[in-house]
């Protein structure tokens, strides 16, 4: 359930442009009060956005500049940053918090006749003062999966993370499509495999800005790797003894993962 109005008492989190922005003498990803929001940033509470609820209290997002932020009281790091430092709780609800302000930002006017629009429904909606078209938050669905070959699983770098770590593939689904249509595309464009027997995870909110990862399993059927210049910078069937640095266990890659080496 959304707050309606915002209190001082209540808590808020706060976001420098990508940044999230905490205390640096306090917990990281702690909430603020919204009056220590409003007194250090001077924010006046009509730009608070309803989140939801954290511990039983109203939760609200903020947004301030980025060179509002202190260097010598607060920090302002990268939502990825808080991926497994802190529990998964707090972790959904500054994604929740940020996909929220991302969406508001990115749609200030109608998309069909220009015209600015308006909050409504409480935050829940965003209304076209002109043309009346009601849009809600966008969130756009991603599969991601672990494909094996007998005892050893696909894993990749993707372009432009100098193979960081190496993860499952993943993609966004396109209009029409199964979640199981996208799996065996995605895996064909990224790799040049074949797999089959693609079977269901579990889901996680993606907030990199406003995604939902669907985690699948499926299994090589036939093709040799090919990779996409465009998207895959590294892939190799690799032994569970034998990993590249993988994600954390807090993203759903990392669960897959997890989850294929207690199988076997």
């Amino acid at each position: 359930m959304l707050p309606t109005q915002p209190s001082p008492e209540d808590l808020g989190v706060v976001f420098a442009g990508r940044n999230t922005v905490t205390s640096l003498r306090g917990e990281p990803g702690a909430p603020w009060r919204v009056s220590e929001i409003c007194q250090l940033w001077d924010t006046p509470l009509s730009g608070a956005v309803p989140v939801g609820q954290w511990q039983g209290q109203a939760l609200w997002a903020f947004s301030i500049a980025e060179e509002a932020v202190d260097p010598g009281e607060q920090i302002a790091g990268n939502l990825y940053g808080l991926l497994g430092r802190v529990e998964e709780p707090l972790f959904h609800a500054h994604g929740r918090a940020y996909q929220l302000l991302h969406w508001l930002d990115t749609h200030r006017h109608c998309g069909r006749c220009g015209a600015q629009t308006q909050v409504a429904e409480g935050g829940r909606a965003l209304l076209c003062s002109q043309c009346a078209l009601q849009v809600y938050p966008r969130v756009s669905p991603c599969v991601i999966v672990l494909v094996s070959k007998g005892e050893k699983l696909l894993l990749a770098a993707a372009v432009g993370f100098q193979k960081r770590f190496y993860s499952t593939l993943a993609g966004f689904m396109e209009p029409g499509e199964t979640c199981e249509e996208a799996v065996r595309r995605e895996v064909k464009e990224e790799v040049g495999i074949e797999v089959g027997n693609v079977r269901y995870f579990g889901s996680q909110p993606w907030p990199f800005p406003s995604q939902v990862m669907l985690g699948f399993f499926a299994e090589w059927e036939s093709g040799e790797l090919e990779l996409c210049p465009d998207e895959i910078e590294d892939a190799d069937w690799f032994d569970a003894s034998a990993l590249p640095p993988t994600p954390p266990i807090a993203s759903i890659s990392g669960q897959l993962i997890r989850r294929f080496i207690e199988t076997l």
